[in-house]
């Protein structure tokens, strides 16, 4: 190990022990609540298994030609990272971060995502990290169009509904920004996607020691920003 990659190692380190995160810890899955009930895959459990084998083993042995700058990439980010963002993002298939603004490559973007780009305990440490030790300048709290954590949240209120398990409990700290756009002009549910965003931009920028006394240092910027399924397009909010 050289010299510069010692000492990355030895802050990473440093850094973790001192917030008391263990490795490994900063992301898990959440499956994402839907207002309602639509089709479901008909590939098992097994085929999916494999197909992500497949699709692995073809971006380590044969990369197609439009990827070769990829396989590059790859190789040199593969002893250390520098992201220049980090993206809050919801669970949601059809919102990639690094496809939907503009088919980043790897080591651009450092990526913490749940139902309902929400911050918890293990994505806030995610995001310190981000900004303490990789040094990413900006953090994107992105909601998107018709997200169904946030549809939940908004038939929490009109509808007292509930959902089973542990979907209840994740859709729980929308349901404030749901409540304070409901009755406001516009759609309800698109309105509440917004309204989240923002509220969990602000969350991020107060609540983290770490994030606030970068952004009161001028090193760093929070926003939040809408995703339109429809035209891909990204607004942003704050």
């Amino acid at each position: 190990m050289c010299g510069i990659c010692e000492r990355q190692a030895m802050g990473r380190r440093a850094f973790l022990a001192g917030l008391g995160l263990a490795a490994g810890s900063a992301l898990f899955g959440i499956v994402e609540a839907s207002a309602a009930g639509g089709p479901t895959t008909s590939v098992t459990a097994d085929q999916a298994l494999a197909k992500l084998k497949s699709g692995n083993e073809k971006y380590v042995t044969a990369p197609e030609v439009c990827a070769a700058d990829l396989a590059q990439r790859r190789a040199g980010v593969a002893q250390s990272q520098t992201p220049w963002a980090t993206i809050v993002s919801c669970s949601d298939s059809r919102v990639p971060p690094e496809l939907l603004f503009g088919g980043l490559g790897v080591g651009d973007l450092f990526v913490a995502r749940n139902a309902g780009n929400m911050v918890d305990t293990a994505t806030m440490g995610t995001i310190d990290y981000g900004v303490a030790v990789l040094g990413a300048p900006l953090v994107v709290v992105l909601g998107h169009e018709r997200c169904g954590a946030v549809v939940a949240a908004c038939d929490v209120v009109t509808k007292n509904a509930t959902f089973p398990g542990s979907i209840g409990p994740m859709v729980k700290p929308i349901v404030p920004a749901a409540r304070a756009v409901k009755g406001q002009p516009g759609d309800f549910v698109d309105n509440a996607v917004r309204e989240s965003a923002k509220r969990t931009a602000i969350q991020i920028a107060t609540k983290s020691k770490i994030v606030a006394a970068s952004i009161k240092a001028g090193k760093v910027k929070v926003v939040a920003a809408r995703y339109g399924l429809g035209d891909g397009k990204v607004e942003y909010l704050s």
